[in-house]
């Protein structure tokens, strides 16, 4: 999403992943805790202190920015769709940049999910939402909910230096709820600063679409181009040894983005 997933897949790219600066997010909605039909024994510490056992909310979570409370699993090979997203919503690679090219990642423990044999995954909504936002951050935290998309979907690609790019696709339930986390994400980007594990620096802004730049303390940095259109958000990060220099290429690719993400 890795850092970048938006944290970046196993060669360390966000989608984008785009994979980082969640300021500290506003405190998780209380859920509705089912209720056993038989007593439970607390355990103890020490013999003498109760300690409650552990419940899971049953309630269904509503908050892109409040971690959710089981990561997503890797127990089988993620389908290559999620819901009407397919690899039809992403850019072909030669809209992206000559030379560019699709990638099978084939994921592993490291990169946290099992490869599938194709260059697009589904991903867990919330788990991607969240991940995509950026944590590590040392200007002021950004509270506030955000909306949790109905599916995500991640294309990893290479660029003609070889270097790793993830896109990350967030299919919300209509432009309303997109345009929200798309406000939210710019605003947490902007928030983030310098000097921390995470900075972000900003190189354009439009109504609908940004670019900006994220370096990690003694890491990589990525150029971060996030899209709303329509009730879908697009964040495409790529990894670049020149990163401030991609402020042109980051408009040409917005066209082709908007042309493709929405289509159902």
């Amino acid at each position: 999403m890795s850092r970048v997933g938006l944290r970046l897949g196993a060669a360390g790219v966000l989608l984008v992943v785009l994979a980082g600066c969640t300021s500290n997010s506003a405190a998780q909605q209380p859920g509705v805790v089912q209720q056993s039909a038989t007593p439970v024994i607390p355990s103890t510490v020490g013999g003498t202190v109760p300690v409650p056992p552990a419940t899971m909310s049953t309630a269904k979570p509503t908050d892109a920015a409040v971690p959710p409370e089981v990561p997503e699993q890797a127990t089988a090979p993620p389908p290559a769709n999620a819901g009407p997203l397919t690899a039809h919503n992403l850019p072909t690679p030669d809209k992206l940049g000559p030379g560019w090219k699709t990638y099978t990642d084939p994921g592993g423990a490291e990169a946290g999910f099992i490869g599938n044999n194709t260059w697009t995954r589904r991903r867990d909504p919330h788990q991607a939402s969240y991940e995509a936002l950026p944590s590590g951050c040392a200007g002021k935290p950004v509270t506030g909910t955000l909306p949790i998309p109905a599916y995500a979907l991640t294309g990893s690609y290479r660029t003609a230096d070889n270097q790793p790019a993830t896109a990350l696709l967030l299919r919300f339930k209509d432009s309303g709820q997109a345009t929200s986390y798309y406000a939210g994400y710019q605003a947490r980007m902007k928030a983030c600063g310098s000097g921390g594990d995470l900075s972000v620096k900003q190189l354009w802004t439009t109504t609908t679409a940004t670019a900006a730049v994220r370096s990690y303390a003694a890491a990589e940095s990525y150029v971060d181009l996030s899209v709303v259109h329509g009730s879908t958000v697009a964040l495409l990060a790529t990894t670049s040894a020149n990163p401030d220099q991609q402020s042109d290429w980051a408009h040409t690719v917005v066209p082709a983005l908007e042309l493709v993400i929405d289509e159902s």
